[in-house]
């Protein structure tokens, strides 16, 4: 069974956008993964298509109305769907390498984008929907940080990258940052390339790249050594 993405969005429009491309696009092509986007106004009961409200206890935006999420998820997702539930959001857990491989082991995965103010709780505790961050910041909605996620966990379903040992030593995937990369031309603009990189030596260029892994680590994200 391949990987099935099932996406709740105000902006189904946006989809599958770069999800759709080079590799991605490929492997989707392939049926080697699948992305449906579902408009949230679709369930909606009025005849505005309303889906949010008036946060109570007061204060400022609107709050996506839960029988109406409770509703599309509901419809995309029974009790029997094994996938995942999750929110994108920036008060969730930050979104892994170790997450990414958990996910694209599975049989895919039901995706809210939140818009406005926030998603109204009691949907997020009924539903049991899984809150991810794709960082310290926040967007206008969820669907980038939802494309983020995908392409995370997608290019790592056997099949979607052409050779798997292309991730092995990349960022994240031992603790460590990525070493630097060079190619051709040998000089450029004056600077050369390391001498270790053409000396044919796999034994120095490994232990280069190990200590510059290290030591990039230890600059820029040394809580990833604790």
């Amino acid at each position: 069974m391949s990987f099935s993405a099932d996406i709740i969005t105000l902006f189904p429009e946006l989809f599958p956008g770069p999800l759709g491309a080079s590799v991605l696009g490929r492997g989707m092509s392939d049926g080697l993964w699948s992305l449906r986007a579902t408009q949230l106004r679709d369930f909606a009961t009025d005849r505005h298509r309303t889906v949010d409200d008036t946060p109570s206890g007061g204060g400022a935006g609107m709050v996506l109305k839960a029988d109406i999420l409770a509703k599309a998820i509901d419809t995309i997702a029974p009790l029997d769907d094994p996938r995942p539930r999750i929110l994108m959001s920036p008060r969730g857990k930050p979104l892994t390498q170790a997450r990414a491989h958990e996910l694209a082991t599975g049989p895919g995965a039901v995706i809210v984008c939140g818009r406005f103010e926030g998603v109204d709780q009691r949907v997020i505790d009924s539903r049991g929907l899984e809150e991810i961050s794709i960082g310290d910041y926040v967007l206008a909605g969820g669907e980038v940080a939802a494309m983020v996620l995908l392409e995370a966990v997608v290019r790592l379903i056997p099949g979607v990258l052409g050779a798997l040992d292309s991730r092995d030593e990349e960022s994240f995937e031992n603790g460590l940052l990525e070493y630097p990369h060079y190619t051709r031309p040998q000089v450029f603009e004056g600077a050369e390339i390391p001498a270790v990189l053409t000396s044919g030596d796999h034994g120095k260029i490994a232990k280069w790249r190990h200590e510059q892994s290290l030591a990039l680590t230890a600059a820029r994200r040394p809580d990833l050594l604790k």
